[in-house]
């Protein structure tokens, strides 16, 4: 087996004392740097103490895209006619071996697993929830935007005995034309039937915190971002 090869990635600074840090996973045909302006945004209220990390996908051929280059963590695709998965496990565990490296990276320099979130954006959204509910760590938090639960069938098997202890933060638009919206709910269904992942409240962050926007497809919008920011304040506050 070729030596896994670190990732690279771009560092937005925390603005204030570094305590808490979110490593967030772009999508399909992206870069960490698409999600800088996002970072950037979010941490000016209340989340200046937190760092983000955004890491770039290694370029490879996507079978769905005529065997285009592009980034991307797998070549995993939906096809639109049926919405069926044809998953790059071998890719999606590289890649979760990278993201858990980046984790390992941010403990080593001070910072409790406890005050870090992993999240992502469709194919990073996936990558997110695979890494952050099997690791051996139980991360602060995991946030999914737009994505889906890949692998489901060992998922339960690869869990980690603390998956249903982290807070998840799951953020979908209902006419995704390329994350179908059921898929979503089939996905967070499966968190709750099979992993014992349990609904969270305002008074109890652990658990599954999902929120549907109306009419929206395969974005971020500005409500979820808001969304995205005041659960962020209370998973990784600054008082924490």
């Amino acid at each position: 087996m070729a030596a896994l090869q670190p990732l690279k990635y771009l560092v937005v600074e925390a603005s204030a004392k570094h305590t808490a840090t979110v490593i967030f996973v772009h999508g399909l045909g992206d870069t960490g740097a698409g999600w800088k302006p996002v970072a950037d945004m979010l941490k000016k209220n209340s989340l200046q103490h937190v760092k983000w990390v955004l890491p770039h996908a290694p370029i490879r051929p996507i079978t769905a895209n005529n065997g285009v280059e592009m980034p991307a963590w797998y070549a995993t695709s939906l096809t639109d006619s049926s919405n069926k998965l044809e998953e790059d496990e071998s890719n999606m565990l590289q890649a979760v071996r990278g993201l858990n490296t980046l984790i390992s990276t941010e403990i080593d320099n001070g910072i409790p697993a406890s005050r870090i979130v992993l999240g992502g954006f469709s194919q990073g959204g996936a990558t997110s929830l695979l890494t952050g509910l099997t690791s051996e760590r139980k991360i602060g938090g995991i946030a999914c935007l737009s994505g889906w639960l890949p692998l489901k069938h060992k998922f339960k098997a690869m869990a980690s005995d603390h998956a249903k202890l982290i807070p998840i933060f799951w953020g979908h638009g209902t006419h995704d034309p390329l994350v179908r919206f059921d898929m979503a709910t089939a996905s967070t269904q499966f968190l709750k039937r099979d992993l014992g992942v349990k609904t969270a409240t305002n008074e109890d962050q652990v658990g599954l915190s999902f929120h549907s926007y109306e009419g929206e497809g395969h974005t971020a919008c500005i409500e979820e971002l808001g969304d995205l920011q005041a659960w962020l304040k209370r998973v990784i506050s600054e008082a924490n």
